[in-house]
C-alpha cells in the first residue's frame, strides 16, 4: 500500500544540537513504519546556537530533504558576536545586568521581527513550497515551532492551496517566559496575539507537548488539539558504570533564571553537617550554565564540589545520565513554566536513576514523575523535605541500594508517540 506523503516544515534539523531537533528527527525515523512518508523542508544555511554532528548519523537514509536559504538577522549582528550569540541561544541576562547592546537587540528582536527572527524565510518558503506541493501532490503539511514564523508559512500555504495543516507547538507562543523579556511595545504584543489566534484557528489540527498548553489553547480555538509529548529513543550509548562518588547531575542548558537557591542551600547544609557526605558528594553540570548559577554555587561554598563540564553531544549526554547517581531537573517557579516539559525528562526516566525535580506547583512535569514513579518533585518552599530526600538517597548510595522502579514509561517511547502522530496524520 502506498504511503501517505506529508511535508514537515522545520527550522531545526541535524546538525542542529539541543532538544529542539530531537522531536521531528525521531518522528521522521519512525513514521514510515506507520504508513506515512515524511518529506522534510529546512533551511540550507541556518545559524544554529548549538551543533551536534553525531545527530547526522540518525537521519534515516532515503528520506527526502528539501532545503532553501534563509536570511537571518543574527548574521548581520555578527560584529556584536558575544551579545548576538548569547541571545540567539536563548540566554537572556537579568534586565539590570543587560548591556546597552543587549537591551537594544532585545527591543529590535521583539518589535521589528514578529513573530521572530526567522520571519524573512516566510515569503521565499511559501513561493518554493507552493510549487512543490502542487507538483508532487502533497495534501498534508506540518509546521513545528518555535520559531513560530514556520506556522506563518503553514498559514499562507493553507490560504493559497487549501492543504490539510497540522501545527505542532513544541512550546507555547505568547505565554512562554522569554516572551516577556523581549521589551515588546503594546502594538507588538497585540500583533503576536493576533498571529497566535489566527494560526490556532486556521490549522486543521493543533499538536502540543503538554496538557497545560492544551488547556491554554482551548480558550483560543475550537480546533482539535492533540497532546503528543516528547519522549525517549533507544540509546546507542555504551553501558555506563555508575559514578563512584555520590554525584548529582544536571544535564542540558542551566540558565540563570532557573537558579535553584533552595538546592544550593540544602547542599551547603549537608556538606557542613555531614562529613561523610562532604567527602563523597560531587555536582556535575553538563551543558551551558548561566553566570548567576555559578555565582550562587560559589556563594553557597559549593565550588570545590563542582564539575562544570559544558556542552556535549547528545550521545555523550545520555552517557552522563546513565552513570550519575541522582539526576536534577530544575524549572523556574512561575505560572508560565507549568506547561514546559523538558525533553530530557523522558531520557532521565529510562536512565534508571532517581530524579530530583524542583519547579512550580501544578506542572505537567510533576504529574509525569509521580505517575511513572521515576523520582521526587519539590516546590520552592520545601527546603527540609528536599534536604531529607538527598540525604536518604546518599544513605541508599552508601549501601549500594540507590535505584528506581519506573512504571508505565513505555508510553513515552518515540516509536509509540510516532504511532499516535501517524493516527492524527492519517485522519487528515
Amino acid at each position: 500500500m502506498e504511503k501517505k506523503k506529508v511535508l514537515i516544515i522545520t527550522y531545526y534539523w541535524p546538525p542542529a544540537g539541543g532538544p529542539g531537533v530531537q522531536r521531528w528527527l525521531k518522528f521522521v525515523k519512525y513514521l514510515p513504519q506507520f504508513g506515512v512518508e515524511p518529506i522534510v523542508y529546512c533551511p540550507s544555511n541556518p545559524i544554529y546556537p548549538q551543533t551536534d554532528d553525531s545527530l547526522l548519523d540518525e537521519v534515516p537514509s532515503g528520506v527526502s530533504i528539501l532545503k532553501q536559504p534563509i536570511n537571518e538577522p543574527y548574521k548581520l549582528a555578527g560584529f556584536f558576536s558575544k551579545d548576538s550569540k548569547t541571545i540567539s541561544k536563548g540566554i537572556i541576562p537579568e534586565e539590570k545586568k543587560q548591556s546597552f547592546v543587549q537591551k537594544a537587540m532585545l527591543f529590535v528582536r521583539g518589535n521589528f521581527f514578529i513573530p521572530d527572527a526567522r520571519k524573512n524565510w516566510i515569503k521565499p518558503s511559501v513561493r518554493y513550497l507552493s510549487t512543490y506541493i502542487k507538483d508532487f501532490g502533497i495534501d498534508t503539511i506540518i509546521t513545528t515551532g518555535p520559531p513560530h514564523s514556520l506556522h506563518i508559512i503553514g498559514l499562507k500555504l493553507k490560504e493559497q492551496l487549501g492543504v490539510n495543516w497540522i501545527a505542532d507547538f513544541r512550546d507555547p507562543w505568547t505565554t512562554i517566559g522569554y516572551h516577556k523579556q523581549l521589551k515588546l511595545t503594546q502594538a507588538a504584543k497585540k500583533k503576536h496575539k493576533e498571529l497566535e489566534r489566527e494560526v490556532l484557528n486556521s490549522a486543521d489540527t493543533i499538536i502540543v507537548t503538554s496538557a497545560v498548553t492544551k488547556i491554554e489553547f482551548k480558550a483560543l480555538t475550537n480546533k482539535p488539539i492533540e497532546v503528543i509529548t516528547n519522549g525517549y529513543d533507544v540509546s546507542k550509548s555504551k553501558v555506563e558504570t555508575l559514578d563512584l562518588h555520590f554525584t548529582l547531575a544536571h544535564i542540558g542548558s542551566f540558565l540563570s533564571k532557573r537558579n535553584p537557591k533552595i538546592l544550593w542551600q540544602a547542599l551547603e547544609e549537608l556538606v557542613t553537617e555531614n562529613q561523610d557526605f562532604a567527602k563523597q558528594f560531587k555536582l556535575n553540570l553538563v551543558g551551558l550554565v548561566g553566570e548567576e548559577i555559578l555565582k550562587s554555587i560559589k556563594k553557597y561554598n559549593l565550588t570545590n564540589y563542582l564539575n562544570n563540564i559544558g556542552y556535549v553531544s547528545h550521545i555523550e549526554s545520555v552517557g552522563f545520565q546513565k552513570k550519575t547517581q541522582v539526576l536534577l531537573l530544575i524549572e523556574i517557579d512561575s505560572e508560565d513554566t507549568k506547561a514546559i516539559i523538558p525533553g530530557k525528562l523522558f531520557e532521565y526516566m529510562v536512565s534508571n536513576r532517581p530524579i530530583i525535580a524542583i519547579g512550580p506547583t501544578g506542572s505537567d512535569v510533576e504529574k509525569i514523575i509521580k505517575e511513572t514513579n521515576t523520582g521526587d518533585y519539590f516546590y520552592y518552599d520545601a527546603l527540609v523535605e528536599l534536604k531529607t530526600k538527598i540525604l536518604n538517597h546518599f544513605e541508599a548510595f552508601k549501601s549500594g541500594n540507590l535505584k528506581v522502579n519506573p512504571v508505565g514509561v513505555n508510553q513515552y517511547s518515540r516509536e509509540n508517540l510516532t504511532k499516535k502522530l501517524s493516527e492524527v496524520i492519517l485522519k487528515e
